[in-house]
């Protein structure tokens, strides 16, 4: 199943403003190859003439070998395979891309993950410089420490596009997870992709995280261990409803117990 697009959302509600648009027009974004196509599909339809033309230029040139190889996933929607198919473009038999390969080349990604404490402040001041259409581009091909930074901008466009970045690892997720000073808007997205969640340690994190809707924690309950559901039970920093329900839990097992 195809995981949830954050970013996708904002183009569908129109809160997406001109300049933006036109990059993602242009395939300037990058996003996942889901994202991607499903964001240049919708573009075909906006109101701007411009950006409907950009798009269907960025569609033509995308290979139909690779677009024959992604559209034998069996994750891709049926929307997507019926769009192409009106265009004379078919799924091949055999898949050769993954969900975050991208499919048409993109600008250089930059660097990635290995830096130490002086990268860390060349980051704070390098995203300070910048406006809002590079901190956007920042979050999908930045560096690890730029997508720790922008993941919690207040701009929900711009943490959305951090967790659409096919660069965003699981060790990533995980500390996303656990991060106090992100939106609960963050949060509820990674609890609701199946495969981040298929990961432990984001969903303990997710669960002793106070900032963590309390409906996205109270299903998570089910998944942890004996160990993290007592100290739920006591933990003062996490909702009353997440910790009674753990403290229920906890009687239950030690009721069946005896």
């Amino acid at each position: 199943m195809t995981a949830p697009t954050p970013l996708l959302d904002f183009f569908k509600r129109g809160e997406v403003s001109r300049d933006v648009r036109l990059l993602a027009a242009q395939g300037a974004l990058a996003p996942r190859a889901h994202e991607q196509l499903a964001i240049l599909v919708l573009l075909l339809g906006d109101s701007d003439a411009e950006i409907r033309s950009q798009a269907d230029r960025t569609l033509n040139r995308i290979p139909v070998e690779a677009l024959q190889s992604f559209l034998a996933r069996s994750d891709v929607s049926v929307d997507l395979r019926e769009f192409f198919a009106d265009r004379g473009v078919f799924p091949s038999e055999i898949p050769a891309l993954t969900a975050e390969d991208p499919l048409f080349e993109s600008e250089p990604s930059g660097d990635d993950g290995e830096e130490d404490a002086g990268d860390v402040r060349s980051a704070v001041e390098r995203l300070a410089t910048m406006g809002f259409s590079e901190r956007l581009k920042a979050a999908f091909k930045g560096s690890r420490e730029m997508r720790s930074i922008l993941i919690r901008d207040p701009n929900k466009m711009i943490a959305a596009a951090v967790l659409s970045s096919p660069k965003l690892s699981e060790p990533e997720v995980e500390a996303i997870a656990r991060m106090s000073n992100v939106s609960e808007d963050v949060l509820r997205t990674i609890g609701a992709n199946r495969g981040w969640m298929k990961n432990y340690g984001v969903a303990v994190g997710l669960a002793r995280n106070p900032k963590t809707p309390v409906g996205t924690s109270l299903n998570l309950l089910s998944r942890l261990n004996d160990r993290d559901i007592v100290m739920l039970s006591v933990d003062r920093n996490v909702p009353q409803a997440l910790r009674s329900a753990a403290r229920q839990k906890v009687v239950a097992t030690a009721t069946g117990r005896r």
